[in-house]
């Protein structure tokens, strides 16, 4: 029973390990608009009201959007520079582990002491060791900044990562915050002074 705890722990550090990534990045903008014109922002209410999660959801992440937004140096304005809207997806993601494979530890054999060696789950007890199968929510959330005289799309970031279906609210709203940090960090994107 201990060598078995012991052969499962590596898998238990993994789990977590992959349960804690950070949110995965990307940004697109266009590559005409004059980022340093921008000062002020309001919120597209229209564009926002279509995004599929729930009305608090929506609240914690305009909160974060306007802490970012101010960080930025940012003001909320009635005649706004750019408008923001967001919007969201969600997909369940289905992992498979396979147990078996080389791994590093003690044991017995032609002497006692350290070594490599090779773990078969199926040695172990049978059929159902062999594979582990999680399942995640994994969630997008896409913030688009849209020139307010053009109504075009100028930036968009979009983060992606698990959800988990947070029930603590602090840490939900903790998650939260990281994505939208870590999508407004690539705002503005590293373009070239205007001339």
């Amino acid at each position: 029973m201990k060598k078995k705890i012991l052969l499962l722990l590596p898998l238990a550090v993994l789990m977590l390990a992959s349960s804690c990534v950070s949110v995965r990045v990307v940004a697109d903008y266009d590559r005409n608009a004059d980022f340093n014109s921008y000062q002020s922002y309001a919120f597209y209410k229209t564009g926002i009201d279509k995004a599929m999660i729930s009305d608090l959801d929506k609240k914690r992440i305009l909160r974060a959007i306007e802490t970012e937004m101010a960080n930025k140096g940012f003001v909320k304005s009635e005649s706004p520079d750019l408008v923001v809207s967001i919007f969201t997806k969600e997909r369940e993601r289905v992992d498979v582990y396979n147990n078996a494979g080389w791994g590093w530890g003690w044991g017995w054999g032609w002497g006692w002491g350290p070594g490599w060696g090779y773990w078969n789950p199926w040695m172990w007890g049978g059929p159902g060791w062999g594979n582990n199968v999680s399942t995640r929510t994994e969630g997008s959330l896409y913030i688009d900044l849209i020139d307010a005289k053009t109504k075009e799309l100028i930036w968009q970031g979009r983060g992606v990562g698990t959800l988990n279906n947070i029930n603590n609210i602090e840490k939900k709203e903790e998650r939260i915050r990281e994505f939208v940090s870590e999508i407004m960090e690539r705002y503005p994107p590293n373009t070239p002074p205007s001339s």
